[in-house]
């Protein structure tokens, strides 16, 4: 059965072009906030959306994902609240695939078999669980894709060709390559050395390999669209989002456009990309 992710990918290889795949915290700065921005990301041009599961513990995330998680915490969201948004995205949005991003311990807690039934029914369509390595693929990977979550595994530039068959076992809708050794928003990526490893991940996959850390506008996004087949963005899109919040931390109407208006021009940027690329 092809899932959602999977149905987007291959539609957006017959146009031609890269996904932009954007990732907002679910629940930053605030429940009603953090759900217009959500609902508004696929009129502004995002082709997947990544929901950040807030962990008070995070190991990959920057200094603006981390300081996103702990707004959010701190206005209550919860893992149960980030499956009501996703229930509540698809009440209007059938089409855009949802993943969720974090952490196991919340999903641990929570309990995994409530976790992937819950998951299911509210419209989540993928899992990515950064501090799981295969090797503990029984834990959340086989149920994940028992129930029908594709799982989303992240390979990075130290990653060989050795390490590569294992962290593609049980892959599944995409890979997500880091562009870069070290944690989110940390420095630009190189486009020409992304591309490269992109096409030596291809070498060991047939699935789609999606690009991410580093990408903060139209231009960047072109270049890493140009060698990848999607483009991840996340810290820009949450450096938009606190630039806009009052001193109490609240988000309002200008906290939607700003994160929607810079979609909006990477996804011209991604484009930019499939265009130059079938000329």
């Amino acid at each position: 059965m092809t899932t959602r992710i999977e149905k987007r990918f291959a539609d957006l290889k017959s146009e031609g072009r890269a996904a932009l795949v954007t990732f907002v915290m679910s629940g930053d700065p605030d429940y009603e906030t953090s759900m217009a921005i959500i609902k508004a990301l696929p009129k502004a041009g995002a082709d997947v959306i990544e929901l950040g599961m807030p962990f008070t513990d995070p190991m990959a995330d920057g200094p603006s994902i981390q300081a996103a998680g702990v707004r959010a915490l701190k206005a209550g969201q919860t893992l149960k609240k980030t499956l009501q948004m996703v229930r509540d995205f698809r009440k209007d949005e059938a089409a855009t695939p949802i993943v969720l991003m974090g952490y196991y311990n919340p999903i641990y807690i929570y309990g995994v078999d409530k976790f992937l039934v819950d998951a299911k029914e509210a419209g989540v369509d993928g899992l990515i669980v950064v501090d799981l390595p295969p090797e503990e693929d029984e834990e959340l990977c086989l149920p994940a894709l028992k129930a029908g979550l594709n799982f989303i595994r992240l390979a990075t530039p130290t990653t060989d060709d050795k390490r590569l068959p294992a962290v593609l076992n049980n892959t599944s809708g995409f890979v997500y390559y880091v562009s870069i050794t070290g944690i989110t928003g940390s420095a630009a990526p190189d486009a020409t050395k992304v591309s490269a490893a992109v096409q030596r991940i291809k070498k060991h996959t047939k699935l789609p390999v999606a690009v991410g850390f580093g990408v903060k506008n139209a231009e960047s996004a072109r270049a890493i669209a140009a060698g990848a087949d999607g483009v991840v963005v996340g810290s820009a899109l949450i450096d938009a989002l606190r630039k806009t919040l009052e001193a109490d931390g609240k988000g309002g109407p200008a906290t939607v456009k700003a994160v929607t208006d810079l979609v909006a021009d990477i996804a011209r940027g991604v484009r930019a990309a499939g265009t130059v690329a079938a000329e």
